[in-house]
């Protein structure tokens, strides 16, 4: 779920989230399941491409002396000695302008977290931290535009802003202030704000979001035009539209696109299977193409749409233990005379991995499309007191149900499709194929399936 706006910008997301969603979708508990957060106090867990240890945390003396100091355990004390070395210096030596304590505690949690080495667990600031948050819940403060990070050479998922990297226009939401600002699916932002984009993908889609009714300049490279332009955008609340339905093919086939995992995408997706199955229709496309992810619990109802029981994935945390999440009963489209494939492509990651890697697994449906993005990982978002933000750490791998770790790798699509660069607009290979594939599905009667009637074109999303 990355938006310009996205949670963790560019945000696949594999999560641990709130208890599992039952298969109708309903929204997920409110409590994190204990069996896999039992250790830490997170409050949210997911899994997705975005964007302190006791010892950190308020309450904890800073600048004591380092034999009582309250939050450093005994055994830990001598490691501990070189940070409260440089802190007790900094706090009576340093020099120039006064020391902010809280500033210097962020930056230790903010340097502790970032010498992981896992692009995927970050400190937050206290903004950045609940503008993540509303990302999740799909509705946000921002311009209104998916923006995964991508290479400017092979147009490939990437991690890191430079030369190379770049954050590409996907798609924008529909009276969106992109919308609006004339940002077009395909431009390449260079720039916010006249500051070339380097680093950070968080950082940059965090600069872009921002307070309501404020302005961000875009640098924008866009096909045909000799030179960049400079698009100015007021920010304004958005809500995401996460499910998307259409009927193709003469009303023979039920198209139904996930571009999130949020609270309530589960229950809008789950409604529009109900729909189309009972409209009659025994052959679906699910579209996941730049879907970054979300709540587990919410891939976990996703899947159950279609898998009656059975492994979903695995989670494997720090202890090394391996638990099976478990298709929950009920799905709409369970019924293997439903033919069902399934859209992928390099934006395809985490939760939307976890649908993907299961009905795959299972024989359920085949992959059309590019390699995935290749996201196994797990994390869950931890508050700080103090308003000091916050931080998401990644607490588990999640493996596919024959337990293939597909981390950096991707799914392999069943049927590959490649996208010429000079894609006419309008143009989708892709779905073409998909649909040329489900054409040649023997048709079935499914026990009560009635004759198609009229029906929304788009299942919209509640916010």
């Amino acid at each position: 779920m990355l938006a310009s706006d996205p949670p963790p910008a560019d945000a696949p997301a594999a999560d641990v989230a709130p208890a599992g969603l039952p298969a109708d979708g309903a929204a997920p508990p409110a409590e994190p399941r204990a069996r896999r957060l039992r250790r830490l106090p997170w409050f949210i867990a997911l899994v997705a491409i975005l964007g302190g240890s006791g010892l950190f945390l308020s309450g904890f003396a800073l600048g004591a002396l380092r034999t009582s100091t309250p939050g450093t355990p005994l055994a830990d004390r001598q490691a501990f000695e070189p940070f409260w070395d440089t802190y007790n210096s900094i706090e009576s030596d340093y020099a120039l302008d006064p020391v902010d304590r809280k500033t210097l505690v962020e930056g230790a949690i903010r340097g502790m977290i970032n010498a992981l080495g896992d692009p995927f667990s970050q400190y937050l600031s206290p903004t950045d931290f609940q503008a993540t948050l509303e990302g999740l819940a799909g509705t946000f403060t921002g311009i209104g535009a998916v923006i995964p990070a991508t290479t400017v050479s092979g147009n490939t998922a990437c991690t890191t802003l430079g030369p190379a990297c770049t954050l590409v226009v996907s798609s924008v939401i529909q009276g969106a202030p992109a919308d609006k600002a004339g940002v077009l699916p395909g431009d390449r932002i260079v720039s916010i704000d006249g500051v070339a984009l380097v680093g950070s993908v968080d950082d940059a889609v965090a600069k872009i979001r921002g307070a309501k009714g404020t302005t961000v300049v875009l640098g924008i490279d866009r096909a045909g035009s000799s030179s960049p332009l400079a698009i100015s955008i007021v920010r304004d609340v958005v809500v995401q539209k996460e499910v998307e339905t259409r009927s193709l093919a003469d009303a023979t086939v039920g198209y139904i696109r996930l571009v999130g995992f949020s609270d309530n995408s589960a229950r809008d997706f789950a409604a529009a299977v109900r729909t189309d199955v009972a409209a009659g229709q025994t052959r679906l496309v699910v579209d996941l193409r730049g879907d970054l992810g979300g709540y587990i619990t919410a891939a976990q109802a996703v899947a159950s749409q279609f898998l009656p029981d059975g492994v979903i994935f695995y989670e494997q945390g720090a202890d090394g233990v391996q638990v099976a999440t478990d298709a929950t009963p009920g799905g709409a489209a369970t019924d293997p005379r439903i033919k069902v494939v399934v859209l992928i492509d390099a934006n395809t990651a985490s939760a939307s991995e976890i649908v993907a890697g299961a009905l795959q697994a299972r024989g359920r449906a085949q992959l059309i499309g590019a390699q995935s993005y290749g996201k196994g990982t797990i994390q869950a978002f931890q508050q700080l007191s103090d308003d000091s933000g916050g931080f998401r750490l990644t607490i588990a791998k999640w493996l596919t149900p024959n337990k293939v770790w597909i981390h950096h790798v991707g799914l392999t699509p069943d049927i590959p499709v490649s996208v010429p660069a000079n894609n006419p607009a309008g143009s989708d290979p892709i779905l073409d194929r998909a649909l040329q594939v489900l054409a040649a599905a023997p048709s079935a009667d499914v026990p009560g399936a009635v004759v198609p009637g009229e029906r929304a074109l788009e299942h919209e999303r509640a916010a």
